[in-house]
């Protein structure tokens, strides 16, 4: 392996099926792809840790693969954390800045963002993410960034992204065994919709459906700001374990029927398809129907998507997807997924692929790499926007110290 790179960028998604990891560096501001791996998840169990051991081994191969892919050491990475331990909260509060009105400075931005984040959270939770919807300035409303402008009382309404504390820790855990280091932690949705999703899409209101293995992620984005983030405990694998029951087959075997002849609409699939079933083991094959499939399949798909239409509803935003909706991770592939979700919701729906990076091969430009890919982008740009307010800062100090010389 080379010496660390400077500009390299790594990111990891330990799902409940599968371990990827993601390499990039920094070439002239953009992203360009190095080396990935992806190996089968061992450990997990609905997006958590379950089992140290196995997944701290699982991630460490994964690593050293992603590694001789990239011929590159990987030092630091990027986690992403999602499951039902996940929580949004919404919250308003500010700050007065004095009698007079004065202009608002990057540091009066902190200080009424932490007003608004101190409510009480229980003991064993964290806040993962704080993002701003909006600013208001002496009651007007509407401002994306404050900093420069006059007033003198400032408010922001805040979204914020909680976490079980043992459920990030146990995942940052895993990934220190394996000899590297957390260098910062994403919400999965957040980051999937980094990857898939257009400014008009987030202008008008658009809400992100990343379907996982173990459990669906929700992320809602209006006029530009994330509005409602939530989790429901339903993924790919609930599909799976309902057809190799349905069916009497092994979860392996009923994974693969699942993706090859897998739909969710009953009415969509011919009735005089059939298919040949191996089944357990000791049992002869035998022919089914493949609309038995649908049968089994359908009321599981109506079943999530009528729970995201609740989630939504109780958040209040059904009714502000003026873009519709996005399906991405694994699960989106499922056939039928589309119809249900335009039938449930009642908006129009898409299934997303990532943005590619440069360079990067086309087996990484599916669904279930949004999430991957998201994380990398997400922290080059949170990145960029720290470093320009470094360099601002640093500017007004140089400014300041000029003056008084």
């Amino acid at each position: 392996m080379s010496h660390r790179h400077s500009n390299l960028l790594v990111a990891l998604d330990a799902g409940s099926s599968k371990i990827r990891v993601l390499v990039a560096e920094v070439v002239e501001g953009a992203l360009r792809y190095r080396g990935h791996a992806i190996v089968p998840s061992e450990g997990m169990r609905r997006g958590l840790i379950a089992n140290l051991a196995p997944a701290t081994n699982a991630i460490n191969q994964a690593a050293i693969a992603a590694e001789q892919s990239a011929q590159e050491t990987i030092e630091t990475l990027v986690v992403g954390v999602g499951g039902p331990h996940l929580r949004g909260v919404n919250s308003r509060s500010g700050i007065v800045l004095g009698s007079r009105m004065r202009e608002i400075t990057r540091e009066d931005v902190r200080a009424a963002t932490d007003r608004a984040r101190s409510i009480s959270l229980p003991a064993d939770r964290e806040f993962l993410h704080l993002l701003p919807q909006q600013f208001i300035l002496d009651e007007q409303p509407g401002i994306f960034d404050p900093v420069g402008m006059i007033g003198n009382r400032l408010e922001v309404n805040l979204h914020m992204v909680a976490a079980s504390s043992s459920a990030v820790q146990s995942i940052v855990t895993c990934v220190n065994r394996a000899g590297i280091e957390v260098r910062d932690t994403v919400f999965e949705a957040l980051a999937a919709a980094e990857s898939t999703l257009s400014a008009d899409e987030r202008e008008m209101g658009i809400c992100l459906l990343d379907i996982g293995a173990g459990s669906t992620e929700i992320i809602v984005f209006f006029e530009g700001a994330v509005q409602h983030t939530g989790v429901i405990p339903i993924g790919g694998d609930h599909f799976t374990n309902d057809l190799a029951v349905g069916l009497h087959v092994t979860p392996p075997e009923a994974e693969w029927i699942k993706c090859e002849y897998g739909h969710a609409v009953v009415t969509a699939v011919p009735l005089v398809n059939e298919l040949e079933l191996t089944g357990m083991p000791g049992h002869e094959p035998r022919i089914v129907r493949q609309r038995v499939l649908s049968e089994i399949l359908e009321p599981r798909a109506r079943e999530l998507f009528q729970m995201v239409r609740d989630n939504l509803r109780h958040g209040g935003v059904l009714e502000a997807l003026g873009a519709g909706c996005v399906l991405t991770g694994g699960g989106a592939r499922l056939g039928g997924m589309l119809d249900t979700a335009e039938s449930m919701l009642r908006v129009p729906a898409r299934v997303a692929t990532p943005v590619p990076l440069s360079r990067m091969p086309a087996e990484l430009a599916v669904p279930e790499c949004a999430t991957l890919v998201g994380m990398l982008l997400y922290t080059h740009r949170t990145s960029l926007v720290r470093a320009a307010e470094d360099h601002s800062l640093r500017a007004k100090l140089r400014a300041i110290f000029a003056g008084s010389v």
